[in-house]
């Protein structure tokens, strides 16, 4: 890819996320006045009464929670704008590794960030066999690069470097940033939706507040329930959306740094044979590859984004070497071979005792 088209899918990637990103907040509203309603057909908040329309009520009563709807995001950015690195680390096991622990990683880190005038992300280590990796923080000192242990011994040097790489775009393209973001607002969705629903399940809906309201409380329950879905529903798809498109253009800039397509076609190939890494729905938009297969898929195919790699990139693509069968077993020098066994002599046939039967002892005794 040329430099200037780079830049300008860049420029239209983080215009787009940032459409997207300024959703979650009508989104929220949209999934509190969904709630509003549901707790007005169950009977928990007041209704307009016979003749009254609940649904300007209901709307009126959101324009009046507007401020404790913003309050509260604030509070949930707040959390997740200084614990957001020692949340991650939690969920995943990453630990913290020093220059003199991995000296190789740091170096090839330190070169990337340097060719673009950089900071150096710190480097976690994620003590697993899987082959994944992503990066995290929302500012410059907060910047990090995570890498599992199975990456780092599945990889050659060339191939790591690409990883490096398509994380440190990450960064550069402010993608970390706005994942992050995201999943902080989807996650103050799916934590309301799990208290309607809990709200519904031991809640039983026995006690009613307004004794007066009669009729038109199953509408409410069932327009209520709908737009509560629909908020939820929209929430992962425009999270996903952001983490599809900068996939590929974090490949894009793993080129354009390292100046090897072919490397980054290896690493992903590599990648998809056990890119496993138990870890929260939330952050997995982070990984450089998800292997969640369903709707809402976090990420692109391994086999699209080679195929862009190919056709846009120059690379070449070659099937991995099938691995080698282990050797048969050989004798140890010095014993000779056993040869079968042969069958052992039976001897001469038993005696007939008197009786006519064989004695099991072949020949009778003298007290037989």
């Amino acid at each position: 890819m040329a430099a200037v088209g780079l830049k300008s899918y860049i420029l239209n990637n983080n215009l787009k996320s940032v459409v997207l990103l300024a959703g979650f907040p009508v989104l929220l509203l949209l999934l509190l006045y969904g709630l509003e309603l549901l707790l007005m057909g169950a009977g928990y908040l007041p209704r307009a009464g016979y003749g009254g329309n609940d649904f300007a009520l209901a709307f009126r009563m959101l324009a009046s929670s507007i401020p404790t709807a913003i309050l509260v995001a604030g509070v949930w950015f707040v959390i997740a704008y200084f614990g957001q690195q020692t949340i991650i680390n939690l969920l995943t096991g990453a630990k913290g590794v020093s220059r003199q622990q991995e000296p190789d990683l740091h170096n090839l880190l330190e070169n990337l960030a340097i060719s673009r005038g950089l900071k150096v992300p710190t480097l976690f280590v994620v003590e697993d066999e899987a082959l994944n990796a992503y990066a995290s923080g929302l500012n410059e000192g907060q910047y990090s690069v995570t890498v599992t242990r199975g990456l780092m011994n599945a990889l050659s040097r060339e191939e790591l470097e690409a990883v490096l790489g398509h994380e440190l775009t990450h960064i550069i393209n402010r993608d970390v940033r706005l994942m992050i973001i995201c999943a902080v607002f989807a996650g103050i969705i799916s934590l309301v939706g799990q208290l309607i629903y809990r709200v519904l399940l031991y809640g039983g809906g026995g006690r009613r507040r307004d004794k007066d309201s009669k009729g038109g409380g199953g509408v409410l329950i069932v327009v209520g329930l709908v737009l509560i879905a629909v908020s939820y529903v929209l929430s992962i798809v425009l999270k996903f959306a952001i983490s599809r498109q900068a996939e590929f253009l974090a490949d894009a800039g793993s080129v354009e740094l390292t100046k090897n397509p072919d490397a980054m076609i290896r690493a992903l190939q590599k990648i998809s044979q056990n890119p496993h890494l138990d870890a929260p729905a939330q952050i997995r938009p982070l990984f450089i590859f998800d292997d969640t297969k369903d709707l809402f898929s976090t990420h692109p195919s391994i086999e699209k984004r080679i195929d862009a790699l190919v056709r846009y990139a120059g690379g070449r693509y070659e099937p991995l070497p099938e691995p080698e069968a282990a050797p048969a077993l050989e004798a140890a020098p010095g014993y000779a071979e056993i040869p079968p066994e042969e069958p052992l002599d039976a001897g001469p046939p038993p005696t007939l005792p008197q009786d006519g039967k064989p004695s099991p002892w072949g020949r009778r005794g003298p007290w037989g």
